[in-house]
Order: structure tokens, then C-alpha cells, then sequence
């Protein structure tokens, strides 16, 4: 079967490494980042890489020529749900960029569809707009997935509509679906990176406590993670035999390790934070600074659950429920700048 895929809000390609190794063929992916965009033509070469800023009722028009689709996925912004942004003003427009999608399910017709995004997304006051419009044409599974019961070594719970047209979506929460990965599982060997003594005149305050927490509660000798920007029960650090808390698009991570002088200090680096995404070492992540490649991974999907969920929604599915009578194959050119246009006459607008 060939489960032709297009993936909206595509980042770097989380959802689609993940709908790839559940047999999907990826045709495109189109974000308004161009690091984002580069990355992902990098990781999807038989794809196009589609750099454009969609815009209400923009559709289909920023893939010109991709033929048929059988899987949407859509990953919107969500900077503007999260409740990491505390009460700082919401930008309505960056909230709408759910409602795009619709657009593209109404033109492409797909036989499934995927939306991604925070667990506030509930919250918002348009949502059942967007599930009441995805239920005319879809059977629609709301599911809230935490990375960690899909093997990643991650906590990190996300809302997933799953859309089949001709059925319900099975339940895929409240359940373990691989062996429990921890933080200790994404660790590059000691020395591997340069790290420096815990104790130094110009380390910050906040540090130097989060850090005498985590000792006091472990002990000398033993290495643990102190956590960044936010707080929670665990008095800013965690141990290294739980999965890491969620990964933001900040450098939020810092790990504590001994020596013969003491305890060190040093940030957890971009191969690690791969791996806590779920990512194998043959994703490429060749753009940008150290910072991008941050917050690129930390506005990502961790592959695995994308996996499991595409797995789910095509079993037992044959050609003929999938199929279309024609197929346009897409250009050979990968990266591909563009532009939304405005909305044809009917389009969906937000």
C-alpha cells in the first residue's frame, strides 16, 4: 500500500520520520521557517521541502502539483495555546493556524488526517469549530499521548486528533507501548563534552540551590539533571532514572556530574536532546546554531508516537480503501520557496 503523506507545520520533520517508519512515502512538507524547511529537505530528499507562510484559505497552493494525498499532518503553532506563555496576550492569528488545515482536508480530500499540538489547544475557544468541521467528513479519535509510553525517553504529553474516514481511530492512551526509557539513555559518555566546576564566583544563585536540593536528596557521587526555566515539585532538578522532562525550545537542561575534584556542570548538547526526542542518529541536523537546532527539536513530534499512530490508523486497510484513480508525481526539486495566495471562492477561512 502507498500512503502518499503531505505534512502542514512540518518543522524539522518529526511527524513524518515517525509516519516514514510506519510505511508511509513522504511527498512534502511546508513550514514558514526556512531552517525549518532545510532541515527537512535534508531528511526527506525523495520530498519537497516547501518554505512558505500558509495564510487563511492558501490550501493546496503551496504544493502546486503534489497529486493525490492519503495522510495529512498537521503540527500548528502552538506558542500561543501553551500555557508556558503564562499571561502574556495571545496572538488570535497564530491560534488559527489549526483552522488552515481544514482547507487542505476540504481540496485534498485525504483518507486520514493528524493534528498535533498542546493539550491547551482544548482550551481555545474555536476548538470546537475545528472539531465540528473535522467530524463532517472524519470519524475523529481525541487522544492525549505521553512520548514516554511510546519508548521515547521523554515525558511529554501531546494532543493528537486522529481522523479516518471510514472508521473510529483505535484509543492508543492510557497505555504502555514500549519498555520505559529514562534520561540516563540519551547520555554521551563522561568527557565527551567540556563541563566545569559546579562551585564557580560567577554561577548563579538559582543554580547553586537547585543544585544543593539535588544532592541533599541523592548524595555526593551521584549525577542528575537540574532543570531550567520552570518549576515543579521536584525543587528544579531530577534523577537520571525517569524520563526527561519535556523538552522546550529553550536550552532547559543542565547535567551534574562528579569528579575526583567535585561535582561539574555542563548543558545537555543537541545529539542528546535528539535522542530524548525519539530521533536515531541518522536524522541530520546540519542548520542553524546550537540554539536553533534546540528550539527546532523542542517544537518537534517525537517520531515514535507519530509511528505508533500511523500504524494504527492504515491496519487492516487495502489499496482499494485509500486509492485514487490518478496520480501526479511531484517534481524532482527539493526545497522550494513560495508564497500562500489568497483564498479561492469557498475556501475555509478563519
Amino acid at each position: 500500500m502507498t500512503i502518499r503523506t503531505l505534512d502542514l507545520f512540518c518543522g524539522g520533520g518529526g511527524s513524518s520520520w515517525g509516519a516514514q517508519a510506519a510505511g508511509a512515502t513522504v511527498v512534502a512538507g511546508v513550514d514558514a521557517a526556512g531552517l525549518a524547511a532545510l532541515t527537512y529537505g535534508d531528511n526527506f530528499p525523495d520530498a519537497r521541502a516547501v518554505h512558505a507562510m500558509l495564510q487563511p484559505g492558501s490550501g493546496p497552493r503551496a504544493v502546486r502539483g503534489i497529486g493525490t494525498v492519503d495522510l495529512l499532518l498537521a503540527s500548528p503553532e502552538c506558542t500561543n495555546h501553551t500555557c508556558a506563555r503564562g499571561a502574556r496576550e495571545r496572538d488570535e492569528e497564530s491560534r488559527n493556524t489549526s483552522l488552515y488545515v481544514l482547507d487542505f482536508v476540504r481540496r485534498l480530500q485525504p483518507r486520514w488526517v493528524v493534528i498535533e499540538n498542546v493539550v491547551s489547544l482544548r482550551r481555545w475557544h474555536r476548538y470546537g469549530e475545528l472539531l465540528a468541521a473535522l467530524r463532517q467528513r472524519y470519524h475523529v479519535r481525541e487522544q492525549v499521548l505521553d512520548a514516554a509510553d511510546f519508548g521515547v525517553p521523554q515525558s511529554r504529553r501531546r494532543l493528537f486528533l486522529a481522523c479516518d474516514r471510514d472508521r473510529l481511530p483505535p484509543d492508543l492512551s492510557g497505555r504502555v507501548h514500549a519498555p520505559l526509557r529514562t534520561a540516563r539513555d540519551i547520555l554521551d559518555p563522561p568527557g565527551t563534552w567540556a563541563a566545569k566546576p559546579l562551585f564557580l564566583p560567577n554561577r548563579a544563585p538559582g543554580t547553586i540551590a537547585r543544585a544543593r536540593r539535588g544532592i541533599a536528596a541523592l548524595g555526593d557521587g551521584v549525577p542528575f539533571l537540574i532543570v531550567y526555566y520552570g518549576t515543579d515539585g521536584a525543587g528544579g532538578w531530577q534523577p537520571l532514572d525517569r524520563p526527561l522532562r519535556t523538552i522546550t525550545t529553550l536550552d532547559r537542561f543542565g547535567l551534574l556530574e562528579w569528579t575526583e575534584s567535585g561535582p561539574t556542570l555542563r548543558m545537555l548538547q543537541v545529539p542528546e536532546l535528539r535522542r530524548a526526542m525519539g530521533f536515531d542518529e541518522s536524522f541530520r541536523l546540519s542548520h542553524g546554531t546550537r540554539r536553533d537546532r534546540i528550539r527546532l527539536l523542542g517544537n518537534g513530534v517525537c517520531p515514535p508516537v507519530m509511528r505508533a499512530l500511523v500504524t494504527s490508523l492504515v491496519a487492516g486497510a487495502n489499496n482499494a480503501e485509500c486509492a485514487h484513480p490518478s496520480r501526479r508525481p511531484a517534481p524532482a526539486s527539493n526545497v522550494v520557496c513560495g508564497t500562500s495566495e489568497p483564498a479561492a471562492a469557498g475556501g475555509w477561512r478563519a
